[in-house]
């Protein structure tokens, strides 16, 4: 299969619109060929006008470790060009840097899921190219946790940075999918076009949205493998809670933990509560020791998340439902357990982290609920899914 970059590159007829004229580049470590050029060093190389650089959170080098850790502009040591960060200073693109360019060209990796920022990235591009006449292209990429949906859509008045609009967690789009959505929801007045992928089959077995033929790049530093983007859409609400998500381990946002747990009490009480979520993927318990970032050098009991392996099911794995499962769980088994983690969360000062990551307090009122059932959830979730699916059917390219 081919991804956008790699038919930009292969088809001339598709590059011809952008000669002439001044061409930027948002873009990442995983950004690159299917011979693992990257796309800056490619794109010069085809003899495109490549005027400036982008970085999303985490930077163009891919070097920042963890959420507000911000990025600097420099000038590319290689080219001389001017490489902005759109995690540093700003968040959106300033009208200088917009005036470095004529049409921008994003390839970044996405993890299919409405917290991962280079999503709100996408949005920000977009509205800033609306207000100053400039062109977006999406160079196409997978989407690695497929086409399913799960998740209760951001409510109004919750949007940020880890929220760009009224989505579930788990979208089930690529970004050139997303980008159509954002233009038509927010009526906003751009050149788009998407540089299709030619090939992709995100129902196929084994990698269900990642060809099995191309190679993982880490998009962030913590993005490791095609497992952490599968299990991510519940993983990364640890973010929000006092347990350990496995930063400063070699996997991280593929388990969760903490010293003060019994990790087989966890998976117990979580297969007592609603065995049906825990179905399509496996559960193992084990020991972990942080080395930085949460219960640093601490013994922690955790739960391994594989969704991978023979007992992988795509359509029956639910990590979002899982790991609210999870935190039901402790929740029942520590009633008085200081779970939800009280700090800034992505810019937002106001509010506890595990709702702005949630979109809202839904899921947390559930978790802290005595007498809730995991038919409750659903009954919050399944309409919001339903809806989802129905919304973003227009704009699938695939």
């Amino acid at each position: 299969m081919k991804f956008g970059i790699d038919r930009l590159l292969a088809e001339p007829e598709l590059r011809k619109p952008l000669e002439g004229k001044r061409v930027a580049l948002l873009a990442h470590p995983a950004s690159v060929t299917a011979d693992l050029t990257h796309s800056l060093d490619a794109l010069v190389a085809s003899g495109l006008n490549v005027s400036a650089v982008f970085g999303p959170q985490h930077g163009v080098r891919g070097d920042l470790q963890d959420n507000m850790m911000e990025s600097p502009d420099f000038t590319d040591p290689t080219y001389g060009m001017p490489v902005f960060s759109l995690y540093g200073e700003v968040r959106r693109p300033t009208g200088q840097s917009m005036g470095t360019f004529d049409v921008i060209l994003i390839d970044l990796q996405d993890v299919g899921c409405r917290i991962y920022t280079f999503v709100t990235t996408l949005l920000y591009l977009l509205e800033a190219a609306a207000a100053h006449g400039k062109e977006v292209w999406v160079l196409d990429r997978p989407n690695p946790a497929g086409r399913p949906i799960e998740g209760l859509t951001l409510l109004p008045g919750w949007e940020s940075f880890v929220g760009a609009g009224p989505m579930p967690m788990r979208h089930g789009m690529t970004l050139g999918e997303m980008g159509a959505w954002f233009i038509d929801h927010f009526k906003l007045d751009v050149g788009y076009r998407v540089i299709e992928m030619e090939g992709w089959a995100p129902e196929a077995a084994p990698g269900f949205g990642w060809p099995a033929e191309r190679p993982w790049i880490n998009p962030s530093p913590n993005a490791a493998n095609v497992n952490m983007a599968r299990a991510y859409a519940g993983t990364v609400m640890l973010e929000g809670t006092n347990l350990s998500e496995g930063r400063g381990t070699t996997r991280p946002l593929e388990l969760f933990g903490a010293p003060d747990v019994d990790a087989k009490a966890v998976i117990a009480e979580m297969r007592r509560f609603a065995p049906d979520w825990l179905t399509g993927c496996t559960l193992r318990d084990f020991w972990f020791q942080p080395t930085f970032h949460k219960h640093v050098g601490q013994l922690c009991s955790g739960i391994f998340l594989h969704a991978e392996g023979p007992a992988y099911d795509h359509e029956a794995f639910k990590p979002w439902r899982l790991q609210a499962l999870g935190f039901k769980a402790i929740r029942a088994l520590y009633p008085d357990y200081d779970l939800w983690r009280d700090f800034p969360y992505e810019y937002v000062f106001d509010k506890l982290a595990i709702d702005v990551i949630n979109g809202g307090p839904g899921l947390r009122e559930w978790v802290d609920g005595a007498d809730a059932l995991a038919g409750d959830l659903d009954a919050l979730t399944l309409p919001d899914e339903a809806a989802w699916a129905e919304a973003r059917r227009p704009f699938l390219l695939y």
